[in-house]
């Protein structure tokens, strides 16, 4: 049976349907008459995918999490890779072999960034984070409730938003494309979204405010300027940050 195709006149959705294809492995219909432009149209449904993610982990959390917190982590941790097509952590695979080569050089950070092939600055990179997620994800899972894990991935992806608007990009590609036609009063728009589901859920994911400044003024200083692969690497800065900043709640507040 072919797949169902929907163009921009018969799906008011259209934006939504690319970031969700784009963003997750999760099925959703063919959109049709595909152009360049139309990521960064979409870019607008980024924080709304984020929590239609996090919604997915946590109900795989619900369902593992009855084996044990170790368990239900582990679960979480193998879906939040899974639905996202490993996207963002092959990006950080590639900025850490990049920037462990270039030595604050912006020719050679792009010339490392095409080599396809991954170094040791790379697994390394890749392995302290999905170890540090899974310890992190480990001890949320003994708390009474994770509702706030369906905000963790929306911020990171409000993050990247932040991020293309904030600073310039490095070279032609799929991050300046990104770029194009983000709208800041969306994003802050999105923004003052998860302020208030913040507020209402985990008051402590507010310092998302702050990591994301700090990601922005430390590609603004380390490069100038950023890549597709750097905002797949800042969404797995921001969402590990969050977590351990979720359990510093915890262990404060009780």
């Amino acid at each position: 049976m072919a797949s169902m195709k929907l163009s921009v006149k018969s799906c008011p959705l259209r934006g939504f349907l690319l970031a969700v294809k784009f963003l997750t492995r999760l099925p959703s219909p063919e959109v049709a008459d595909f152009h360049a432009s139309d990521l960064s149209r979409s870019a607008v449904w980024f924080p709304a995918v984020g929590a239609l993610i996090g919604l997915f982990l946590l109900l795989v959390q619900s369902i593992a999490g009855m084996l044990g917190p170790s368990v239900g982590a582990l679960a979480v941790l193998i879906a939040w890779v899974w639905v996202t097509g490993a996207l963002h952590i092959d990006g950080l695979a590639d900025v850490a072999d990049a920037m462990g080569a270039a030595h604050r050089d912006p020719e050679r950070f792009l010339s490392v960034l095409r080599d396809p092939h991954i170094g040791t600055f790379g697994v390394i990179a890749v392995l302290l984070v999905l170890l540090a997620k899974l310890i992190l994800l480990s001890e949320l899972s003994e708390s009474a409730t994770l509702w706030p894990l369906i905000l963790v991935p929306a911020w990171a992806r409000l993050g990247v938003l932040v991020v293309s608007i904030a600073v310039a990009p490095l070279a032609p590609g799929s991050g300046e494309r990104f770029r194009w036609d983000i709208s800041p009063t969306m994003v802050a728009a999105n923004g003052i979204a998860l302020v208030a589901a913040s507020l209402y859920l985990a008051p402590a994911l507010l310092f998302a405010l702050l990591i994301i400044v700090g990601v922005v003024l430390y590609w603004q200083r380390k490069l100038g300027g950023v890549t597709g692969d750097c905002l797949g690497a800042s969404i797995e800065v921001i969402e590990t940050s969050l977590l351990l900043v979720l359990v510093c709640a915890k262990a404060v507040l009780g």
